[in-house]
């Protein structure tokens, strides 16, 4: 496998169901602050753009829209203070103007992946109001974090 993004997002209390672990709802939202992290945020070394993150070289007015995603549940996430939750990223796919990214949370180290999930990014341009065909900046540096697909039951 290529370069992977790992980074860990601490669960809220809120984030509890009445079965007294992580709803599936809100690891959802888990994972998508994680993704955020990976496209916007990551100080990646080589730098992807002129901004941080993953999607650092796309141009103004390009934004990501979550077009699928699929998640699988494989063990129970319950709350744990001070026990972040471990994430790793990758790309899976890069299609023409859409990317799919992998991602396996796990609640600890040395655990197998609580839930596994697959979702597809399509990059919009605001301006021409349709996708945006991905210039060869942004490609390359999708291609550097692509791997093999996460495996969905």
């Amino acid at each position: 496998m290529s370069d992977v993004f790992e980074c860990e997002i601490q669960a809220r209390l809120r984030d509890i169901n009445l079965g007294g672990h992580v709803d599936n709802v809100e690891a959802i939202r888990i994972l998508d602050e994680a993704r955020i992290l990976f496209h916007h945020h990551a100080d990646l070394q080589p730098p992807a753009g002129r901004r941080p993150g993953l999607l650092g070289a796309r141009p103004d007015g390009v934004v990501e829209l979550v077009g699928s995603q699929r998640v699988d549940y494989h063990a129970e996430m319950r709350y744990v203070a001070f026990q972040p939750f471990l994430l790793r990223l990758w790309v899976q796919r890069v299609g023409g103007s859409s990317f799919t990214v992998a991602t396996e949370m796990r609640v600890q180290a040395d655990h197998g992946p609580a839930l596994v999930a697959a979702t597809t990014v399509v990059l919009w341009d605001h301006a021409t109001q349709a996708s945006w065909a991905m210039s060869d900046d942004v490609r390359a540096a999708l291609q550097r974090y692509e791997g093999d697909p996460v495996a969905l039951r």
